[in-house]
């Protein structure tokens, strides 16, 4: 038997044949075990058999070998109760007359048949895994929770578990599956969050290009308009030109045909003059050059051609300015914006704080004003403009660049004037950048961002009302976007700027 044994194993997993096939060359091999081999060693020559290394220029053809599955099936059907180690199979032991394989296992179950102290387990190919790594005949029926790990008994009464916190392997393998369940649940629940805010990211994301396309068309439309504008301007630029040039020019065409008339007077005196001289009668000579008429003589002709002037590109230069100012006007409805002029509120002003007779700079005084008492006056050193925005698309610039500590922003009226919740950011009404020494950050409801660079000469802040978005910008040589906060607002907007050392002044509204 054991020589048969022997010949019904696959030369390649070793393991007796599972539905065997056989190559042209006559040897065999279980179906899985050859197309496995024959995938994974392809040469460029061809396959190979295993066996023999007979080659083949082509996925040799498997035939299944039908006499040799017949002999495996009256093989297996006449092994032994008990399985041996090369079996993939557990067979059940307590079936003696007729081995089929087994469902559960228990190592005891043999000499204790239905003992009810032996608890039955899922059936495994070998049970060497669940016997004691240290008491070889026993099996591992107890988990300890101290260490984490399943013990036997002895383990549990003599070994070094001994005084642990035990529980059997069902009762620990039900809790493990709780805590899995729970940590599953946690997992699926964390898993449906990402998804909902992947889908809202992906949500906001077609939005941006919804208004994105939106943009591109309304910008493409105010260039269509602007190209208009501008050939219609210049067109009549070019023709106020034409015309100019045609009045001086005709001036001056006047004066030429008036001058060409005196050029032949003078041509005829001077040919008068020529036959004189060539006169020998003396006597004619001195009667015929006494006339006036020889004489030249100046008249406003002479003078004329200084006083036509010249053209008169004021003129044009007022009608392209003027032309262009009516363009830059009605682009103001389009995509340009034009800055707002805002002044600071002297009565919201600190006492701390100097303004300045236009109320546009503040600057930071170690001497406290003679100001009078006011609610709407801050104790730190802010103060908030007079005009408010509630509708529309705004932006103001503010110098900051011999500051190092300053804030500026935008908040709601009814932001506090005292403590620290009156500080740009540092509550859920104000939005605003902040500098203090070499950090830069953006805030808003004591949330900070920081930036690994610092703010200098100017800060723009940028206002859509409608859509709720407030952005700050840095401007120096270039204007470098630093954030934009998106909020629902529903009470009119102040501009809110502070100042600790230096000064700093709104920039003009016109610039």
């Amino acid at each position: 038997m054991a020589t048969l044994k022997e010949q019904l194993k696959c030369g390649i997993c070793l393991n007796i044949y599972t539905s065997p096939v056989t190559l042209r060359c006559g040897h065999s091999f279980c179906q899985a075990c050859i197309d496995v081999f024959l995938d994974t060693h392809k040469k460029s020559v061809g396959y190979s058999c295993p066996e023999c290394r007979e080659r083949f220029q082509k996925w040799p053809p498997l035939q299944k070998n039908i006499t040799l599955c017949n002999i495996v099936e009256d093989f297996l059907s006449t092994k032994p109760t008990r399985p041996s180690q090369e079996s993939p199979e557990v067979f059940c032991t307590f079936c003696s007359d007729s081995p089929v394989p087994a469902r559960k296992s228990c190592q005891h179950l043999g000499a204790h048949e239905k003992a009810p102290e032996h608890i039955f387990h899922d059936s495994t190919a070998s049970s060497e895994n669940r016997k004691c790594s240290v008491h070889n005949d026993k099996i591992l029926e107890y988990f300890c929770t101290e260490d984490s790990t399943c013990v036997c008994v002895t383990c549990c009464l003599k070994g070094n578990h001994r005084c642990h916190e035990v529980e059997t392997v069902d009762e620990a393998c039900e809790k493990r599956i709780d805590k899995l369940k729970n940590i599953r649940r946690e997992i699926m629940k964390k898993k449906q969050e990402t998804e909902e805010r992947v889908q809202n990211l992906e949500e906001r994301k077609g939005l941006v290009q919804e208004k994105a396309d939106d943009e591109r068309h309304r910008v493409a439309a105010l260039f269509v308009d602007l190209r208009k504008w501008l050939e219609n301007l210049e067109s009549r630029v070019m023709c106020d030109i034409t015309k100019e040039a045609e009045s001086v020019c005709l001036s001056y065409d006047d004066v030429i045909r008036q001058l060409e008339i005196k050029i032949e007077e003078l041509s005829g005196k001077m040919r008068h003059i020529e036959k004189l001289c060539n006169m020998t009668d003396p006597l004619t000579v001195l009667q015929e050059s006494h006339t006036g008429d020889l004489y030249v003589t100046e008249d406003r002709h002479d003078h004329q051609l200084h006083d036509e002037g010249d053209l008169d590109v004021a003129v044009i230069s007022n009608s392209l300015h003027t032309g262009l100012s009516d363009i830059v006007s009605g682009l103001t409805g389009g995509i340009y914006i034009q800055p707002t002029d805002i002044q600071l509120d002297a009565n919201t002003s600190s006492g701390s704080l100097d303004l300045s007779d236009d109320r546009k700079t503040i600057s930071r005084t170690l001497i406290m004003l003679d100001q009078s008492e006011s609610p709407t006056r801050f104790c730190f050193p802010f103060a908030v403009s007079t005009r408010s925005f509630t509708s529309g698309r705004h932006y103001f610039e503010v110098d900051v660049g011999s500051s190092h500590k300053w804030q500026v922003g935008v908040c709601f009226p009814n932001i506090a004037r005292r403590g620290m919740e009156s500080l740009i950011g540092n509550n859920d009404l104000s939005w605003g950048v902040v500098r203090n020494g070499n950090h830069c950050t953006v805030t808003h409801d004591k949330a900070e961002i920081q930036f690994p660079f610092t703010c200098r000469n100017k800060v723009r802040v940028y206002l859509d009302y409608e859509s709720g978005q407030i952005s700050f910008y840095s401007v120096h040589c270039t204007i470098r976007h630093l954030h934009t906060f998106t909020a629902t607002l529903t009470e009119p907007l102040h501009a809110i700027i502070g100042v600790w050392d230096g000064f700093v002044r709104i920039c003009e509204g016109n610039h």
